[in-house]
């Protein structure tokens, strides 16, 4: 019988030989630049690069490397085949990635923008999105960014148009009382496949995509890294159905803590009746409790909710275009 040396180092599953849009990208980055598909473990050094650019484009951070871990965890996104870098030595210094029903992303680190890297990214973005079958590819970029103005150089409009708002310092969201008999708090585990369920009846009603699959909620949010039970908030009534949920991530790496709100959903018919309003004022109470310091969200122009955020207190502190280009 034979055993494995506890010592040795763990050994990293290749990179998949690179598709000819992959192909394409190698032969367009500059010489002394090198092109791979990623791997999940290269999810800190795309949040390096993502950091680095929203640094110099939006003047702070917004993002973690949770996000990447939980995006690129889920079942239906397979990292080794829509993700790709580019590389200087071993330095990470350009990413992009092909989702599905026309999501993507890319970045590239500040120090290495006016080489053509994001053009090279960009294009395989397309060629990418046409191998997997996908009809349009697109991205969201801040307004007034560079990247904005590459991609609109580069043919792609406009779809919406997003907002990050935040609550400013010492405000409070007025209070909504609740419809008698009903009540907010963490969902139960056993409840996480109904707040699934409420989050996606209600996103759909305006997303054109499938479905999301249980696992991939499950992926993206409870097993998010850092995740704790009381993120997953919700109204219930006097039966315990599930009437309105709200999703609390608590972004530790910031100094303090910040916390955003990334889902916050109400059933059809329970809708009108303050529930929403209750469940964003319990979100960011207990998101507080817990350390944090800003309290943010976004929304975007296919929901019709941004007056209803800043009625209540909430100011916008960045806009993003998202743009897309038909691939097929």
């Amino acid at each position: 019988m034979t055993g494995t040396d506890p010592t040795s180092e763990p050994t990293l599953t290749p990179a998949p030989a690179l598709s000819p849009a992959g192909q394409r990208l190698a032969g367009a980055v500059p010489d002394g630049l090198v092109v791979r598909m990623l791997r999940l473990d290269d999810a800190r050094a795309v949040y390096d690069v993502m950091a680095a650019q929203q640094q110099a484009d939006l003047g702070r951070v917004e993002i973690e490397e949770a996000d990447i871990v939980s995006d690129w965890q889920r079942p239906s996104f397979d990292v080794t085949r829509r993700s790709i870098g580019v590389f200087d030595d071993q330095r990470l210094v350009g990413y992009a990635e092909v989702g599905r029903a026309g999501r993507g992303d890319a970045s590239v680190h500040p120090a290495y923008t006016g080489r053509g890297i994001g053009t090279a990214l960009a294009l395989w973005m397309q060629g990418r999105a046409a191998e997997e079958g996908e009809a349009i590819i697109g991205m969201p970029v801040p307004e007034g960014s560079p990247g904005n103005r590459l991609l609109e150089q580069l043919g792609y409009r406009v779809r919406w148009t997003s907002w990050a708002l935040h609550l400013p310092d010492g405000a409070e969201i007025p209070p909504r009382e609740l419809p008698a008999g009903y009540a907010v708090r963490a969902a139960a585990p056993h409840e996480y496949p109904a707040v699934h369920d409420v989050v996606e009846d209600a996103f759909l009603e305006w997303s054109v995509r499938d479905r999301e699959p249980f696992a991939d909620f499950e992926a993206e949010i409870v097993r998010r890294p850092g995740a704790e039970p009381w993120n997953i908030r919700v109204v219930v009534d006097g039966d315990d159905a599930v009437l309105a949920a709200g999703i609390v991530q608590l972004g530790a790496d910031f100094d303090p803590p910040e916390a955003y709100v990334s889902r916050l959903a109400t059933r059809r018919e329970e809708r009108g009746r303050g529930l929403a309003q209750a469940l964003l004022v319990d979100c960011f109470a207990e998101a507080r409790r817990h350390g944090a310091g800003r309290c943010s969200l976004s929304t975007d122009s296919r929901t019709g909710a941004l007056g209803l955020y800043q009625k209540v207190g909430m100011v916008v502190t960045d806009t993003w275009l998202n743009r897309a280009i038909d691939v097929r």
